[in-house]
């Protein structure tokens, strides 16, 4: 049986959740929807309150209101009620918060070397084997990520891609490109894996924190 397809107006409104401040064109390219669709629908969203657009210097984006993430909720509640894939995606989820856990510590270990003198020293990166150690502890956790959202890809196709993206992050780092562990700026190890937390606390209703 195909991966279950969401309404693109349920991702509309999901995107900026997952996302963070999200443009149109990024939620579009997320999901694989057409962006003008996109903007269409997240300016019925505002009339609603759900979503609220903000601009800060040079970039703007959606974000949830307060109704806005309640109305997310009760979809994405909705769409494990309509699939049947409640315990497949609490199961998930299960498995992902001691990765969580996992993986704060191997983030910590990419940004701290402590010293004997100093032990919250940043990390300079001129120690090449505790950052392959760090580096080794990262791939890991790629392939127990895949373990954890393929069979949820297969069911809900909107959880699809996250493990290929933190390949592809990890991929740049081990050409060189340190920033692809954990800058926001970009499609980082670190903001796939927190994007797939806020999806998983998002779709069964939980609220931050509160799984740690």
């Amino acid at each position: 049986m195909p991966a279950h397809v969401s309404d693109p107006d349920d991702l509309a409104l999901h995107g900026p959740r997952v996302l963070g401040f999200a443009s149109p064109g990024r939620i579009a390219d997320r999901y694989g929807l057409d962006r003008d669709e996109v903007e269409d629908r997240l300016l019925e969203h505002a009339t609603r309150g759900w979503v609220t657009h903000t601009r800060f210097a040079d970039s703007a984006g959606w974000s949830l209101t307060e109704a806005g993430r309640a109305e997310d909720e009760r979809r994405m509640g909705a769409e494990l009620e309509l699939t049947g894939a409640r315990d497949l995606v609490t199961e998930a989820h299960g498995r992902f918060v001691p990765l969580n856990r996992r993986f704060g510590k191997v983030c910590t270990d990419w940004q701290l070397r402590p010293t004997r003198t100093e032990p919250m020293a940043a990390n300079d990166h001129t120690d090449w084997r505790w950052d392959e150690r760090v580096l080794r502890a990262l791939a890991t956790l790629g392939r127990d990520l895949a373990a954890v959202t393929d069979p949820l890809a297969r069911c809900l196709q909107r959880l699809d891609g996250y493990a290929d993206r933190y390949a592809a992050a990890l991929a740049r780092v081990d050409h060189g490109e340190r920033r692809w562990v954990d800058s926001p700026e970009v499609d980082s190890c670190h903001t796939v894996w927190i994007q797939l937390h806020e999806d998983l606390l998002a779709t069964l209703g939980i609220e931050r924190g509160q799984d740690a």
